[in-house]
């Protein structure tokens, strides 16, 4: 008989994932210098998405951790919290835009010759 649900993943596979919710809400914000207020208002903001543990509670993942961390170098430098949301946001828009770009760009030698007139 085949299994439809997905098997769990071990526990050392999350080691290298940057994406597990590893951290906690107090945990996350000691690590970033900051307070839990803050990061609630990054999730208010819809700038980072925390996974809720089964009591309810805020669980972050590395990759969330540096968004927070580029949002917080912002507000440290007198960017409203919105703004550097939005900053953060727009700048990982442009990266991916750019990322497109580059693979669908044709090589060099995909490139139609030149001629000089």
């Amino acid at each position: 008989m085949r299994e439809d649900r997905e098997q769990p993943r071990a526990a050392a596979d999350n080691f290298d994932d940057d994406h597990y919710p590893a951290y906690t809400m107090g945990r996350a914000a000691e690590m970033l210098g900051t307070t839990p207020g803050f990061l609630r208002s990054l999730d208010e903001a819809g700038l980072i998405e925390p996974q809720r543990s089964a009591g309810g509670h805020r669980r972050y993942s590395r990759h969330q951790l540096r968004i927070a961390g580029r949002a917080r170098e912002l507000v440290d430098q007198g960017t409203g919290v919105e703004a550097a949301c939005r900053i953060v946001s727009l700048e990982d828009q442009l990266r991916e835009a750019r990322a497109l770009n580059e693979a669908h760009a044709p090589s060099e030698q995909d490139k139609p010759p030149q001629h000089d007139l």
